[in-house]
């Protein structure tokens, strides 16, 4: 799980663990950082190749908290305005009406996003970050709670768009499913064979709790010397000679939410270090690059965030 201690998990929060249980399987870590970033009130990004359940995953959240679900498959030829919306001429009233666009919603997946073009995926930056689209000089405020769920297969790069590093760093969380152990996957052959797990699947909670909760997680405690610490190794990141890009003050606050995301969710009123050290590296790894130098050695982003992790005194 996320957390090191053994804490009571908050009970509120059971019955959504326990639906999303009933469709992913054998990735309970994963499910718990999906729910660490719905608190805190984020994005996420999954890096993954596919089949391992991604869309199931956006699906399953959505009907667990009784939400508006939108999926977008992201495309060389997708527009913003298929993303947002455009106003369109109603020729009886010979007057032009807004039509929204599937980024008004609660939930949207946006389906291989690095497949559409930099404009295309610009679209989303004042979404994911203010809740917001400004579309022909109008502000529409989005429905709240507000999230996306975006995917990128990480093994092809033929007509793909690497995310720039703006928009990387909208996202609170980048998290890897993974393939099933061997148990696990004979079990989903066969739970699947009758039918999908979603077909059954009734929500737990409405998006009223769900917005309830997140103002809970604001009030979380961090201490003095634990924000200390995350501001310490934000700053190591910026001076490790082996990144051409370090962690933003905005990666260092995503973290600080993410931690008491996680604390709330293990049922807890204060972030502990282990916190900060069980989450950083999905915080933080996609928010930094590496030099060519680095690339060329073999590292990783959450080697270097691990490597500059440790180098810290861990506050008592």
């Amino acid at each position: 799980m996320i957390n090191k201690p053994s804490t009571e998990p908050n009970r509120d929060l059971l019955p959504l663990q326990c639906n999303l249980r009933k469709v992913i399987f054998g990735k309970d870590q994963s499910l718990d950082m999906l729910l660490v970033a719905l608190l805190a009130g984020g994005s996420v990004l999954i890096e993954d190749v596919p089949g391992v359940g991604k869309t199931t995953l956006a699906k399953a959240l959505a009907r667990s908290i009784d939400a508006l679900f939108c999926r977008v498959q992201f495309t060389p030829d997708l527009l913003p305005a298929d993303v947002l919306g455009a106003s369109v001429y109603n020729p009886v009233t010979g007057e032009f009406a807004f039509r929204k666009g599937p980024v008004f919603c609660n939930i949207l997946l946006a389906d291989e996003i690095n497949r559409a073009s930099p404009r295309t995926q610009s679209a989303l930056l004042e979404a994911m970050n203010e809740a917001q689209a400004t579309i022909e000089g109008t502000r529409y405020p989005l429905p709240d709670p507000f999230m996306v769920l975006a995917t990128q297969n990480p093994v092809e790069f033929h007509g793909t768009y690497p995310l720039p590093e703006a928009q990387l760093d909208r996202f609170l969380l980048c998290i890897e499913l993974g393939y099933p152990n061997a148990d696990v996957e004979a079990n989903i052959l066969q739970t699947h064979s009758h039918s999908h797990p979603l077909d059954d699947l009734k929500p737990v909670l409405n998006t009223a709790q769900v917005r309830h909760f997140q103002q809970q997680v604001r009030a979380i405690h961090v201490g003095a010397e634990l924000l200390r610490y995350v501001v310490d190794l934000a700053n190591r990141t910026r001076q490790d000679p082996r990144l051409e890009l370090g962690v933003s003050p905005r990666g260092a606050l995503m973290l600080t939410r993410a931690c008491q995301a996680a604390a709330f969710l293990h049922g807890r009123d204060y972030v502990l270090p282990d916190d900060i050290q069980q989450l950083a590296g999905s915080v933080l790894a996609h928010r930094i690059l590496l030099t060519a130098k680095g690339r060329y050695e073999g590292l990783t982003r959450r080697e270097i965030i691990t490597d500059n992790l440790n180098q810290l005194k861990v506050p008592v």
